[in-house]
């Protein structure tokens, strides 16, 4: 199991037809070389797995790694995610906005636990930024309750459930897709809340996230977010499912140098997300840094994890811009 929200999903090996995986290929790396043209068509011919075998060989281990465009990797990874059915993309029902818009709602930051209404500012009329939250859940439940919502996400899939939902529903929110990390596309003091669930695991670096959101917060506006425990990958991951904690990693983790070649690809020759483990010196020290202040702390657990038997492996805090 990914220590991650993401979870674990099998994908059909249709997926990874092999001009799918070129256009992957294409948009992932920035080598160019002679060798390139050899490796696309060895792709087309074996299949991805050599093809990447191929690439190491033509650039090196080392600058395989520089050139892999991170973003470019999970949004494809997120894409394939929305058609595996992955639950982290699967839309809210319309039953469900229907209750939101009679004050009947709640959504969740961690696997488990709803957010405690307290926590929130007053929605009616309210900007709201669901910041890397597409998949038609939070976004449409907040508009529903009256938030004036965009959703801003990596994945266009996952943005596509959310336009889904605001059709069916009546709903009107506004999507945009880009990296969390450069909110650029929104002006200083925009939001009068942000709304980060548990995705800072997908990108390798987080100070800039919470830099953003208080630059696109008014002051006195309010960010919840979720993250992931960096207990949660100290320990070695095949070993841990099976009840076994033997310590292996460092934190910061990272799946592109903390995991062999083969291991890494048990998860990407899935579809899985790359994932990355920060440390809370960047997780709640980044926070204070970016000039937000913590009101609110809470701890979540979620079967799927090993290690929540024992200790909660995530963590919701409320913060705001002063």
């Amino acid at each position: 199991m990914r220590r991650g929200v993401c979870g674990e999903v099998s994908i059909p090996s249709t997926v990874f037809r092999s001009l799918e995986f070129l256009v992957a290929f294409q948009r992932s790396f920035g080598i160019q070389n002679e060798a390139v043209e050899q490796i696309c068509e060895s792709v087309l011919r074996y299949g991805e797995r050599f093809g990447c075998e191929l690439l190491k060989q033509a650039c090196g281990e080392e600058a395989f790694g520089k050139s892999m465009d991170i973003r470019v990797f999970n949004r494809d990874a997120w894409d394939r995610q929305v058609y595996a059915g992955n639950r982290w993309t699967v839309a809210v029902g319309p039953e469900v906005t229907a209750a939101a818009r009679r004050g009947v709602w709640s959504v969740v930051l961690t696997p488990t636990k709803p957010v405690p209404r307290d926590w929130f500012p007053p929605l009616p009329g309210l900007n709201v930024l669901c910041l890397a939250s597409g998949g038609g859940q939070q976004g449409p439940v907040l508009a529903a309750a009256g938030a004036n919502v965009t959703v801003f996400d990596n994945s266009p899939a996952q943005l596509a459930q959310d336009r889904d939902v605001a059709h069916r529903d009546g709903l009107s929110l506004t999507t945009v897709e880009g990296d969390m990390r450069d909110l650029s596309a929104f002006p200083d003091g925009h939001f009068g809340m942000v709304f980060y669930p548990c995705a800072n695991g997908f990108v390798p670096d987080i100070r800039p996230v919470w830099r953003e959101a208080a630059r696109v917060l008014r002051p006195g506006g309010v960010l919840l977010s979720g993250f992931t425990n960096p207990v949660l990958y100290l320990f070695d991951d095949a070993r841990m499912n099976a009840g076994e904690f033997v310590v292996r990693h460092h934190i910061p983790y990272s799946d592109l140098t903390s995991l062999t070649d083969d291991e890494r690809r048990m998860d990407t020759d899935k579809g899985e997300p790359l994932c990355f483990g920060h440390t809370l010196a960047d997780q709640i020290g980044g926070q204070l840094d970016a000039g937000l202040v913590l009101t609110g702390f809470f701890e979540d657990g979620g079967a799927e994890w090993k290690l929540t038997e024992y200790i909660p492996c995530f963590i919701a805090t409320r913060a705001v811009r002063v």
